[in-house]
């Protein structure tokens, strides 16, 4: 299968900071958006706490997490991002597609919206 990338803005909850503009992969497999920490940082996300992730080999890894405004095909939502390592390859996840409706056509690998948002 491919990969499916998609134009992501992930700005902090007030904008008060232009945001980091970037190609995030589109990982239905990963429950949260993961940026590079330096990035997050630079346009004013804060920590709000940690957690522990499991990653695609099974290792459990603990990372910090905030709130952002996460902006794509444009739509606009709120929620938890992963501050990741420097090297990391942007991730956008699966609550934030869900959260505006977007979802992944398997055959064809492209983001498409929904005719609605589901509330089950």
């Amino acid at each position: 299968m491919g990969l499916t990338k998609v134009t992501v803005t992930v700005s902090n909850l007030t904008k008060s900071k232009s945001g980091y503009e970037a190609l995030f992969l589109v990982d239905t497999g990963a429950i949260h958006c993961m940026a590079p920490e330096s990035e997050l940082i630079k346009v004013g996300i804060q920590v709000e706490g940690k957690a522990v992730y499991e990653l695609a080999n099974g290792q459990p890894v603990e990372y910090k997490y905030g709130f952002a405004r996460i902006s794509f095909m444009g739509e606009e939502t709120v929620s938890r991002i992963i501050f990741g390592p420097d090297d990391v390859e942007s991730i956008l996840g699966v609550v934030a597609l869900e959260d505006v409706g977007i979802g992944v056509d398997p055959v064809t690998m492209t983001l498409k919206r929904m005719p609605a948002i589901s509330l089950k």
